[in-house]
């Protein structure tokens, strides 16, 4: 019984292969006006390769790594059925080898005409493939000529500098978008209210093209899917849509390095997802750190830098427990440090504050942030001890900034120990400024120096009386 068994499994393992290549030899073969359409397209991409010639068989069974076929049935097909296949996803432009996909080549063009018979295609990936010759920005609204409709779920362009001109009524028929993505791109002009009919976007990325002006007050008003807004690093102007508080779905919005101006809208508080939140270098102004962040309990990170919102930095930190990474650097803050940063945010590993006006101590509940990995605090007016251990000094190291802050001093025990080559410029604290630095916390613990303190002031007043007491005998004699 254990030797049929054993001869069994066998044959199992190695017969199985057979079976396998019997049933892939058994699917239906692409149509061949279909496979002829992929090869004009391969053709388009990449005129040097002799496609038909090395993948002449059914191209969904032997085809480049990045022509993908799926089989579809309609609901009378019999359960053995193995469907009809269909081409769903062209992907091009070697990324690694693990995505070897067929390579561009620097004359490559697209012409979405030839891409309107694969009537089941659902993703479009493009990774330097216009990169030289001048290429407008295809007109996809073929896709969708004779049905009224496109199965286009993906469409990317990553790293397409050549790929320029407008969107303009270029995909606003592709209403089955789910991410359209344009990064690196030439592409310009402004976004129009077409962009807003694609109701089912889940992500909008335009990073790093030529886009300006200003942004529909309504686009927004029905991407109630969207979760990923990215127009970082293009020319957009005028005020951040109020519209944007219809999708609260959101995870990420970055706007940064555009023009935007205004006030940062409040309906960003009704974005109850939002963990990301960028509109760092644009051109808000005069309104202070908004203090609807505080009602922004899912925020992880934040970033307002290059903007100059002036003020003093709220006390709104309670609620923001699980909050990352804060870039406040050049926004015009005055005043002090609040502890309550220091007490609420525990899993802060970035804080920006440099090139303020910010004065007054480095709270010492800093020192307890032991997921800290960056901490810039470089060109305010801070003074006094710092207040870290060597231990915390020397995690930092080097992200530990503080330059342009002439008051502050440090132990001389950590700056002769040099754990960390950014405190090669600060001076050692004399005795006045530690004491003054351990007498004005306001905390019930008790401070390394607090002893060293009250030394001093009892022999300031000791000295001071006998001073007194010597001129009055003076007087009497």
């Amino acid at each position: 019984m254990a030797q049929f068994t054993l001869t069994l499994t066998f044959l199992s393992i190695f017969m199985a292969p057979i079976f396998m290549s019997a049933f892939v030899i058994s699917q239906p073969p692409l149509n061949a006006a279909e496979q002829e359409y992929v090869y004009k397209v391969l053709e388009s991409i990449n005129s040097d390769i002799s496609w038909r010639a090395l993948f002449p068989d059914d191209l969904c069974s032997t085809a480049p790594h990045g022509v993908i076929c799926d089989y579809f049935t309609d609901d009378t097909a019999a359960a053995s059925d193995p469907g009809t296949p269909h081409v769903t996803e062209l992907s091009f432009g070697y990324v690694s080898d693990y995505s070897p996909n067929p390579p561009c080549s620097s004359n490559s063009t697209l012409d979405p005409s030839v891409l309107a018979p694969l009537s089941h295609l659902k993703k479009l990936f493009f990774y330097k493939c216009f990169t030289e010759t001048k290429t407008p920005f295809p007109d996809f609204s073929p896709l969708s000529s004779q049905t009224n409709y496109s199965p286009l779920e993906e469409l990317v362009f990553i790293e397409n500098p050549a790929l320029i001109g407008s969107l303009d009524g270029k995909i606003s028929n592709l209403t089955s978008l789910r991410r359209l993505v344009l990064t690196g791109c030439g592409v310009s002009g402004g976004v129009s209210n077409g962009l807003g009919e694609l109701v089912n976007l889940e992500q909008l990325t335009l990073s790093r093209n030529k886009f300006n002006g200003e942004i529909s007050m309504t686009i927004f008003q029905n991407m109630k899917k969207l979760k990923v807004l990215d127009l970082s690093e293009n020319g957009f102007q005028g005020n951040i849509p109020e519209s944007i508080g219809n999708s609260t779905e959101l995870l990420k919005i970055d706007l940064s390095f555009n023009a935007f101006s205004g006030r940062i809208p409040e309906v960003l508080k009704g974005l109850t997802s939002l963990e990301f939140l960028d509109l760092s270098y644009n051109s808000f102004r005069n309104y202070g750190v908004p203090l609807l962040l505080g009602e922004m309990p899912s925020l992880r990170e934040v970033y307002l830098s290059g903007n100059f919102l002036g003020g003093r930095i709220p006390e709104i930190w309670g609620n923001l427990k699980g909050i990352r990474g804060i870039g406040l650097s050049g926004v015009g803050l005055v005043g002090n440090i609040p502890k309550s940063m220091g007490v609420h945010l525990r899993n802060l590993c970035y804080l920006g504050l440099d090139n303020n006006r910010l004065e007054g101590v480095v709270p010492e509940e800093f020192g307890d942030l032991e997921f800290m990995s960056e901490l810039n605090l470089a060109n305010n007016s801070l003074s006094g001890r710092l207040p870290f251990s060597a231990g915390f000094l020397s995690i930092l190291g080097g992200k530990l900034k503080l330059e342009g802050n002439l008051d502050i001093c440090i132990d001389e025990g950590l700056k002769s120990a040099k754990v960390s080559s950014s405190l090669g410029e600060l001076k050692v604290c004399r005795l006045t400024e530690i004491s003054s630095t351990a007498l004005f916390y306001e905390n019930s613990g008790p401070r390394p120096h607090a002893s060293l303190a009250f030394i001093t002031i009892g022999l300031f007043v000791f000295l001071n009386f006998s001073k007194f007491y010597s001129e009055v005998e003076w007087r009497n004699w």
